[in-house]
């Protein structure tokens, strides 16, 4: 959030008055608020009172801190005591940590003789996880004489891959590894 000093304030009960916010996203400090009188909260927390503007901006001035304007819709709005650097460095901070995703590698298993309804079932999972942003690692267990049949094996990973290729990529090949036969799709 950054302030812009050559927007006018921002009329209460305009959209985006809530929350301390104009609709270009910017908060109004110090001179920028015009109302007076003012509810003022201290930058610890304690209520100060319903006080006019220009005591408000003297209180602020006299700790070095700013007057920053939390709730514009209340009558009279309230303004926090703060430092206005560090309020904005925190939101970005919050922001920044919503945005990020982790992402997990999930995994989806099943046998070479796996029936067709099965697969189907394995298939619809993967493709949820991969809409969720996430990895799918498919591994096809291989036991006693199931050993024999590769190749029968890697044909129905190559099938499965084929059926998420619309919202999955491969992102490693399907090879053998053991007695597994693992393939690795990330989303698209």
């Amino acid at each position: 959030m950054t302030s812009d000093r050559s927007q006018p304030p921002q009329k209460p009960g305009a959209p985006g008055a809530q929350g301390g916010t104009s609709a270009a996203g910017t908060v109004r400090i110090n001179e920028q608020i015009r109302i007076s009188p003012l509810r003022v909260v201290d930058a610890d927390g304690t209520m100060l009172g319903v006080i006019p503007r220009d005591k408000a901006l003297d209180l602020a001035r006299e700790r070095d801190l700013d007057l920053v304007e939390v709730a514009p819709g209340e009558r009279p709005p309230v303004c926090k005591i703060m430092d206005y650097g560090k309020f904005k460095f925190e939101q970005n901070k919050k922001n920044r940590k919503q945005k990020q995703t982790h992402i997990q590698l999930k995994e989806v298993r099943f046998r070479p003789n796996c029936g067709e309804a099965d697969l189907e079932v394995k298939v619809r999972h993967a493709r949820e996880f991969l809409q969720e942003r996430h990895k799918v690692q498919f591994v096809v267990q291989l036991r006693g004489r199931e050993n024999i049949y590769t190749e029968d094996a890697l044909r129905l990973v190559d099938r499965v891959l084929e059926k998420i290729g619309d919202v999955g990529k491969v992102e490693k090949r399907p090879s053998r590894d053991g007695r597994r036969i693992t393939a690795v799709v990330a989303p698209k």
